[in-house]
């Protein structure tokens, strides 16, 4: 596989497409090589528009979703971020090159510790990677610039939206199968929240996501 042009089509046929226009966002994904955060097993499948399968039944998100969440949050260099699973790691080496640091959490060890080497490897220091389960929250004293929930959700718990800085925002992917949205956050002043519905999707729950109550007959 000839990999810049792989890498090249992934950028001009799937990111671009899907009205991903920033040019920032393109370049980051242009730099950051996503072929060192997909297991090995899966490698031919780097920059195909498709979740690429991870340990302990996760995937990581197609490009142009990475692309469409990216841009969405309009990161700034001074901006503190929390990423409710850490997954393969590269979308949070894409939060980490354009953020002031990033707090990853991911329910795994063994997931935690190879997205640890990777990021090591790159260079990459401003991530601080934790082993919890944080569905229900973490560091819940702290606000945050961005939040990012890595895996969707049936229902969105408000905790995340209050450790919010005024001006942040929240990327999460809410509902059940066979349809999903993609919501932006923003906390706007105050209290006041913005939501945004932003594309309809398809991605694996994060463990212990709480569920709606359902009627039963």
């Amino acid at each position: 596989m000839n990999i810049e042009q792989a890498r090249f089509n992934m950028i001009e046929q799937q990111i671009r497409p899907w009205e991903v226009l920033d040019q920032r966002v393109l370049d980051l994904m242009s730099e950051v090589p996503r072929e060192d955060f997909v297991p090995k097993d899966y490698r031919q499948l780097a920059f195909a528009d498709t979740n690429i399968p991870l340990p302990h039944d996760q995937v990581m998100m197609s490009p142009k979703l990475e692309g469409r969440l990216l841009q969405a949050l309009m990161l700034t260099p001074k901006d503190t971020v929390l990423e409710i699973g850490t997954g393969s790691g590269y979308l949070t080496a894409l939060l980490a090159k354009s953020t002031r640091h990033v707090d990853s959490v991911d329910i795994f060890a063994d997931v935690v510790e190879t997205a640890q080497d990777q990021l090591n490897a790159l260079n990459i220091n401003n991530v601080s990677l934790q082993v919890g389960d944080a569905i229900n929250g973490w560091n819940t004293d702290t606000h945050y610039d961005v939040i990012v929930l890595t895996g969707s959700v049936p229902l969105l718990q408000s905790h995340f939206q209050e450790q919010l800085k005024e001006g942040g925002g929240l990327f999460a992917i809410v509902g059940d199968e066979p349809v999903m949205e993609a919501w932006l956050i923003n906390r706007v002043v105050g209290n006041n929240l913005d939501t945004e519905v932003l594309f309809e999707t398809s991605l694996p729950p994060l463990l212990g996501a709480p569920t709606p109550a359902r009627f039963t007959f």
